[in-house]
């Protein structure tokens, strides 16, 4: 890697599964189209990392026709410190060693013949974009939810369209080229009395420098929200580079962004049974039901009479003093052969597994993506954030799932009676051949925006051209205006 050839993207995430995963996939895209990429989060995440996947901090590792790296950084606190579970503590905290240790970290880059051509961050972290102004270097932002999302927060920010409120607790939400969206299939942190108001302050904050950004990649595509995409991009440049997860330059790369190392056993018992037969069951990497919940699902699925593969992981660290949720005593014994439990698992993987018929799930935007775009069926299953929506999206709009509940601010549980009619729903008889050709369409229309001259692909490949045409002007020491 001469000095002469060197473009370099440096991309800081939050430090969430989340977060994580869409940026890292962005960056090996960005490799993939001959850059070289640092991939930088908290050293606490780090360290996960690199316990679960196989990267190294040592060398870059070749990814098409460039590079990616790793550093990670230390966030101030010790690793015990109970504030990080805190947002409105961390986020602060986060933002002060940052603007405290880039700078340093980016002119030792310079020192080391690799100029930062572009930082990149998601959302929680805005000040990024901030930072980058102030050292003069060009800066995008990756958001990591679908554009209808972007579009809902946007207005409410903005207060351009009335939101439910106190006093108007019930009122649904109409935005341009978004279904009306019921009080409770809005992102539920702008509902007034949601029990997460410091997740709205962090993800409105971003929405503060928004002017910042040359560019918002968004990791979905244009066929998929073509008319969101086109209307929003009026008022901020966005570019659709997704599904980012898909590769075609680097389909095997063994860099992945998992906090927990996956069981790969669940591929050889997926193997061992019948096309279409197994039910996959994730609610992602932070939502926690119910052990009265978990209960009911277990029994339905039983119900139901189906194989299923269920990642039941440990608590998210996040939520410490939670026990361990667990299946009935004596269950996996009466289901004898018919179920598999593990704490993690290679969902790429299971996603386009033949014997899988169809996917549990919290509808958080990575796993809507990934449904799609493996041809999965899904049964809708959200708590709360941007879920609840992407539950509309995918049952009413994209029509490749049944909804099984509407989110916690149902604040119910979902009967065994009622998970094995939605089960039997999406695995048997003509709504489940309906929504698997459906979800086989999106299959193919995704496969076709990230291949070579797709809608993502040509959009990413403007992206790097915009990187390397701006990283003369930083060598240079010129201020490049944005468009």
């Amino acid at each position: 890697m001469g000095s002469e050839a060197v473009v370099h993207a440096w991309l800081i995430s939050f430090p969430g599964q989340g977060h994580v995963n869409p940026l890292l996939r962005l960056g090996k895209r960005l490799a993939s189209k001959g850059l070289l990429v640092t991939f930088c989060t908290t050293q606490i995440i780090g360290r996960e990392m690199m316990k679960a996947s196989n990267i190294t901090i040592d060398k870059p590792t070749p990814i098409g026709d460039g590079h990616i790296r790793f550093e990670f950084f230390e966030d101030g606190w010790s690793e015990d410190e109970p504030m990080r579970n805190d947002l409105d503590l961390y986020l602060p905290q986060l933002e002060k060693v940052g603007r405290e240790i880039f700078p340093q970290i980016i002119k030792k880059q310079a020192e080391l013949d690799r100029p930062v051509s572009c930082l990149i961050n998601n959302p929680f972290i805005p000040w990024v974009s901030d930072l980058a102004e102030e050292l003069g270097i060009p800066s995008a932002m990756l958001w990591v939810q679908s554009c209808a999302c972007f579009e809902c927060y946007y207005y409410y920010y903005h207060g351009l369209v009335p939101f439910p409120s106190p006093e108007q607790p019930d009122i649904s939400v109409q935005l341009p080229h978004v279904p009306l969206l019921k009080h409770d299939e809005i992102p539920s942190f702008l509902y007034p009395t949601t029990p997460y108001p410091f997740l709205r302050r962090a993800i409105l904050g971003q929405y503060r420098n928004l002017t910042k950004p040359f560019c918002v990649l968004m990791d979905t595509f244009d066929e998929l929200e073509h008319d969101t995409i086109a209307y929003m991009s009026q008022y901020i440049p966005i570019k659709p580079v997704g599904p980012l997860f898909k590769n075609p330059k680097a389909p095997n790369s063994t860099v992945r962004g998992d906090f927990m190392k996956a069981d790969n056993r669940v591929i050889d018992w997926l193997d061992t049974k019948p096309p279409g037969s197994v039910v996959y069951i994730s609610f992602g990497s932070v939502v926690y039901l119910k052990q009265e919940q978990v209960n009911e699902i277990a029994y339905g699925l039983k119900k139901a009479g189906v194989s299923f593969l269920w990642v039941m992981k440990p608590p998210h660290i996040s939520t410490a003093g939670l026990e361990p949720l667990t299946l009935p005593e004596g269950f996996l014994e009466s289901v004898g052969d018919k179920a598999m439990v593990v704490g993690w698992c290679p969902q790429e993987q299971v996603l386009v597994h033949p014997s899988v018929a169809c996917f549990v799930t919290h509808c958080g935007w990575n796993s809507t993506m990934e449904s799609l775009t493996s041809g999965m069926p899904v049964v809708a299953f959200p708590q709360w954030g941007d879920q609840v929506t992407d539950a509309v999206f995918l049952t009413e709009v994209f029509k490749t799932g049944i909804r099984m509940c509407r989110g916690e601010a149902e604040d119910r549980i979902i009967s065994r009676e009622e998970v094995e009619k939605c089960i039997r729903q999406a695995t048997t008889g003509e709504k489940a051949k309906e929504i698997k050709e459906n979800a086989l369409k999106w299959k193919k229309v995704a496969e076709s925006a990230v291949a070579d001259g797709g809608s993502s692909d040509r959009n990413l490949q403007e992206f790097v051209d915009e990187v390397r045409r701006r990283s003369v002007g930083v060598l240079c020491g010129e201020s490049i205006p944005r468009k």
